[in-house]
């Protein structure tokens, strides 16, 4: 494995998931790669959080 470019879907930037970030999904079981950076993907999850209080 190598660590792979990817666009955020959210903001366009470019970023990187590193072969340990890809072991981990792997691991896991997640079957697809991030979409989002992880900022936007910070952002989001705390727009969840406090939607839900």
């Amino acid at each position: 494995m190598a660590d792979k470019v990817i666009k955020c879907k959210d903001c366009g930037k470019d970023f990187i998931f590193t072969e340990g970030e890809q072991a981990f999904y792997k691991e896991k079981g997640f079957e697809n790669e991030p979409v989002r950076c992880p900022e936007c993907r910070k952002q989001r999850k705390a727009q969840r959080t406090n939607t839900r209080r």
